[in-house]
């Protein structure tokens, strides 16, 4: 059974990437003024963030295959490592963000009821944040998925690898899915598209989905408010 956050008001749901929250020198200043979009946003509706691991995840997992620990072990270091990310965006956000993010689905629903802002990791291997974004999206009956990714929007190929890869704007769910079972191997730390799991539940809920460049706040507001923005929206 689908349930509804907060006051009644549908939430947003935005997945965070690692990448785009932990990438160098220039976090001490992004980091404050994500935290105040987040805070500005929730005066208008409910706000669930799912946090990545992003490049420090990934470093363990190449480092735990060298060391040869199971793709359990491996997935669980991705997750203590988009934890220890969802904590201090949390941290940064302040009230009304509960300082302890919640370790699970459920938890999160909970919370989510009780809190116009709910910050959280991974839950448990299997799922990348993606998944755990758009499962929640499905149980909260949410509005709409950002999902906050390193380059601004869904391309044929990777544009970091091919600068003249073209942008796609617009694209339904059946066009999705076969880019992103083009893409997924279904590894730890894999970089990858999207996750099919958290496709899935959003096609199923029929609940929109942006892409956007993650460090362009002006543009991630447009995105969270549903307002016209630069990037991918998939249907």
């Amino acid at each position: 059974m689908a349930d509804r956050a907060g006051d009644g008001t549908a939430p947003v749901v935005l997945s965070m990437g690692g990448s785009v929250l932990i990438t160098g020198d220039e976090d001490e200043r992004f980091l404050p003024d994500l935290a105040a979009l987040l805070r500005k946003v929730v005066h208008d509706f409910p706000l669930v963030v799912t946090a990545g691991g992003g490049r420090v995840a990934r470093d363990y997992i190449r480092l735990g295959r060298a060391l040869s620990l199971t793709e359990t072990e491996l997935d669980e270091l991705g997750i203590d490592v988009s934890r220890l990310n969802a904590r201090l965006l949390a941290a940064v956000i302040g009230p009304p963000c509960p300082p302890h993010p919640p370790t699970s689905l459920a938890e999160a629903v909970r919370e989510a009821h009780r809190s116009r802002i709910v910050v959280l990791g991974g839950t448990e291997p299997g799922h990348t944040t993606d998944g755990v974004a758009g499962m929640l999206a499905e149980r909260l009956r949410a509005q709409r998925l950002v999902n906050a990714t390193r380059v601004p929007g869904l391309f044929e190929r990777d544009p970091r690898k091919d600068p003249t890869a073209r942008r796609v704007d617009r694209l339904d769910y059946a066009g999705f899915r076969k880019m992103v079972d083009a893409s997924v191997a279904g590894t730890a730390g894999q970089q990858f598209v999207f996750d099919r799991l958290g496709l899935e539940s959003l096609a199923r809920a029929k609940i929109p989905l942006r892409i956007v460049q993650g460090r362009d706040l002006p543009n991630l507001e447009h995105a969270l408010r549903g307002e016209e923005f630069v990037g991918t929206e998939i249907r």
